[in-house]
């Protein structure tokens, strides 16, 4: 029997594959995000035969769509780099809902990649949801219709590429979407590069699990608001929640559903977020979120609070939220410095735990003398550096939220920006660290350039543990802790990988565990560890974190630390 041939590709499909590896090519040699997303819309057009392009960004912290480039055919009032070009979440909630569930229902291709819809202007709409405002915007630019197709980077949605065609065109068909989800697959890819770029500049200023803005970001606008509101009366609203039942998902269903059930919440806090002009989403840290919001009425920002109770009481696995909301537009008295709108906020969030999950606490509102005032006003304590310590009403100790880590550490190195050598800020870094994880030690390390071994250069013991119980045992780990101690990066693949850029983590009597890299876990008697590392001219570094029995878990903690350590070695360098 004569084996059988495949059928050559048609000339469309070898155009298009031909098409996209162009389309990967030029964004390859793209120096950041903005020219990357330039070329990636300028060749998406061509390859789709379309007349127009954008590709915009979705800012979760401000809740708006921010169109990063045009392509093609402008309409009036259209710029191909615009300086501010932005869209309210609200008029095209499709892109935060329709992914919000990654990889499940009809939203998503068989291959996984999140699927390409197509909108009329006339309102037909294919394979996706139908939006009155893609359909009322093309109409008022001149367009018949419009393939919309999801970027996403990291597996979370990051914006959308937009194609449009105008009057006279055909409508893009059923093969022309399968083949726009293909291109904004590879769009994705190539904004990946450039964003990689730009990771550590954003982790200072974005929680990492829900890409809201992070503490260390809200307390930079709740600055700049108040230094509005002292300057010309704008009134200044905190809104303060907390999320009902999170312990009970991840004692029940474990962390990965807890993580879900926290990133839904904060695509619902970004699309209300986005009723305030001008406000700023934020997650705190573990549970709690909150909105900032800067010339909005009180009333304004308490109805959202309102809508945004409703809405989380919808969330699967969830039992709503306990929120709290101060401003300085109602008759709290004067509003001088945020810890005072931080404490009223978290007073009512504090007597919202004991009431209805669907209505906010409102400080000021209530009887006289309020409540929430006078429980504000009972734990007033002199100022303290809110960028490292917010003192709450709850709170722990100890945490291993990412978020809070990121915060503490970049807090701890704005205190002394630039020590005089790269080992000072690792040694900073690794200590923060290790207090808000609860770690047993840490040991900072280097590597001279072109070297092969690794030396020891700092190291801190914050309590004993015991090893396998020899005195040779005992006498290994002294050694490894010793000032200098020296490790052939040849015996240990996982750190000769990590200390060029990036992490891993391990615990003992893991299958698989490479063997070398556990005896050091067993001799010094850990139950786990936690490594990042980075080059400088200086040369390679290494941080490493240890457990026992007592340390909070340290999974997931690499990527965290992988940024820290970028920071610390970023600047002026030096040799141990």
């Amino acid at each position: 029997m004569q084996a059988s041939e495949e059928a050559p590709a048609s000339p469309l499909a070898d155009l298009r594959l031909r098409a996209v590896v162009g389309l990967a090519q030029a964004m390859a040699g793209a120096p950041d995000a903005r020219h990357a997303a330039q070329l990636g819309a300028g060749r998406a057009r061509a390859a789709i035969d379309a007349d127009f392009a954008a590709i915009s960004v979705w800012e979760r912290e401000r809740g708006e769509l921010r169109v990063l480039v045009n392509d093609g055919l402008l309409a009036p009032g259209e710029e191909q780099l615009p300086e501010n070009e932005s869209y309210p979440l609200g008029e095209y909630p499709e892109i935060a809902r329709n992914l919000a569930e990654r990889g499940l229902g009809e939203d998503f291709a068989p291959d996984g990649l999140p699927r390409a819809w197509v909108q009329s202007a006339d309102g037909g709409v294919a394979n996706g949801p139908d939006c009155r405002a893609r359909a009322a915007s093309l109409r008022r630019r001149g367009r018949a219709c419009c393939l919309v197709a999801p970027i996403v980077l990291g597996g979370r949605a990051w914006g959308e590429l937009y194609l449009a065609r105008i009057e006279g065109k055909p409508v893009f068909d059923a093969d022309e979407a399968a083949y726009g989800t293909v291109l904004a697959a590879q769009i994705s890819a190539g904004l990946a590069q450039s964003e990689r770029l730009e990771e550590v500049r954003r982790l200072a200023f974005t929680d990492p699990l829900t890409g809201l803005a992070n503490r260390r970001a809200v307390d930079t606008r709740l600055d700049e608001a108040l230094e509005e509101h002292r300057a010309d009366g704008t009134v200044v609203s905190l809104v303060v929640c907390d999320v009902n039942g999170l312990k009970r998902v991840n004692d029940d269903k474990g962390h990965e559903f807890g993580d879900r059930l926290l990133e839904r919440f904060a695509n619902q806090l970004s699309l209300c977020g986005a009723m305030l002009p001008g406000s700023v989403a934020g997650r705190l840290g573990g549970d709690e979120f909150c909105l900032v919001a800067a010339g909005p009425t009180a009333d304004e920002v308490v109805r959202v609070a309102e809508e945004l109770c409703a809405q989380a009481l919808t969330l699967d696995q969830g039992e709503g939220v306990a929120c709290g909301v101060a401003s300085t537009g109602d008759p709290i008295g004067p509003v001088t410095t945020a810890d005072r709108l931080f404490r009223l906020a978290d007073a009512a969030q504090y007597r919202a735990k004991s009431g209805p999950a669907a209505q906010p606490v409102v400080a000021g509102r209530g009887s006289l003398p309020d409540p929430t005032m006078s429980l504000a006003d009972s734990g007033a304590r002199p100022s303290g550096n809110r960028r490292t310590e917010r003192r709450r009403f709850r709170g722990a100790r100890h945490t291993a939220d990412p978020g809070q880590l990121l915060s503490a550490a970049l807090a701890v190195l704005d205190e002394h920006p630039h020590p005089a050598d790269t080992v000072t800020r690792l040694e900073a870094v690794a200590e923060t660290a290790a207090q808000l994880l609860d770690a047993v030690a840490w040991w900072v390390s280097y590597v001279p350039p072109g070297a092969t071994q690794m030396h020891t250069v700092r190291y801190g013991i914050r309590r004993m543990t015991r090893g396998p119980g020899s005195t040779r045992a005992q006498v290994q780990r002294a050694m490894n802790e010793a000032p200098d101690a020296v490790f052939d990066l040849g015996a240990y693949p996982l750190t000769a990988q990590a200390i060029r850029g990036g992490s891993f983590g391990m615990r003992t009597g893991v299958p698989g565990n490479d063997p070398a890299e556990e005896a050091v876990l067993v001799v010094g008697g850990y139950r786990a560890m936690a490594a990042a590392g980075g080059t400088n001219p200086a040369g390679g570094w290494m941080l490493e974190l240890f457990a026992d029995e007592t340390t909070l878990s340290l999974t997931g903690v690499g990527p965290t630390l992988r940024a820290l350590v970028a920071v610390a070695i970023s600047g002026p360098v030096s040799a141990p």
